[in-house]
């Protein structure tokens, strides 16, 4: 399907919202993940027509621009509370608490690979579209990101 203009743009995009929304809620927590999507898609539209389906799928492309906008809006957003190291709300040790602080320490490319694979849900050849890179490349650093959250998260026994 073609980029479409005036009302079939909505439609154009409307499968890629989900994937959208949870990468911008991944890449900028601190931020308004619908005004991160509205942004891109404000984006997305003003860019419509350098949109080329040669170069990869119409979700790689939205993809990446939703990237870059959180991007901007994590540098630009702070978090209003933090949460106490090793403690959950209620002051309780919270194992997701761990899972942040190990994806924190990954790099930024392996984060990227991480948020757009496992927790946006797309494809090891969306991923490398989104990243500009090549496949080979996204499935490397999943491993090394992998190899990392492994060994930061092993449980002393």
């Amino acid at each position: 399907m073609s980029i479409a203009t005036g009302p079939g743009f909505a439609e154009w995009v409307r499968p890629h919202l989900g994937a959208m929304a949870r990468l911008a809620a991944r890449l900028a927590p601190a931020a308004d993940r619908d005004d991160v999507v509205q942004e891109a898609l404000t984006r997305a539209w003003l860019k419509r027509g350098q949109y080329d389906p040669a170069r990869g799928a119409p979700s790689a492309w939205l993809l990446a621009i939703a990237a870059d906008q959180a991007r901007k809006a994590a540098r630009r957003s702070r978090p209003l509370v933090g949460v106490p190291d090793g403690a959950g709300a209620a002051g309780i040790p919270d194992e997701r608490v761990d899972l942040q602080r190990a994806l924190d320490r990954l790099t930024d490319r392996q984060r990227l690979a991480v948020d757009c694979v496992y927790f946006a849900g797309l494809t090891t050849v969306e991923t490398a579209a989104v990243m500009g890179c090549a496949v080979g490349t996204v499935k490397s650093t999943l491993a090394d990101a992998r190899t990392k959250l492994r060994t930061l998260l092993e449980v002393a026994g």
